[in-house]
């Protein structure tokens, strides 16, 4: 071992989580099945293509680009 050696260092935050992981072993398994509610999906190519087509050109300045008169 060398003389320059540190210690072994661990955050509060990381034996925070580690604990946490101990108590609830089932915690990774459950964020993965909530972020497949909303995030994991497959999306077909017929969906992208109208999600594509239907976007429309946002203006180079958006505020005051023209589209109102605010009351002229």
């Amino acid at each position: 071992m060398s003389i320059f050696r540190r210690p072994d260092y661990t955050s509060e935050a990381t034996l925070f989580i580690d604990q946490l992981k101990a108590n609830k072993p089932t915690l990774e398994a459950e964020q993965l099945a909530g972020r497949a509610l909303l995030w994991d999906k497959n999306l077909s190519r017929a969906e992208q293509s109208e999600h594509d087509q239907a976007r429309v050109a946002q203006q180079p300045y958006v505020y005051g680009s023209g589209s109102h008169d605010n009351g002229k």
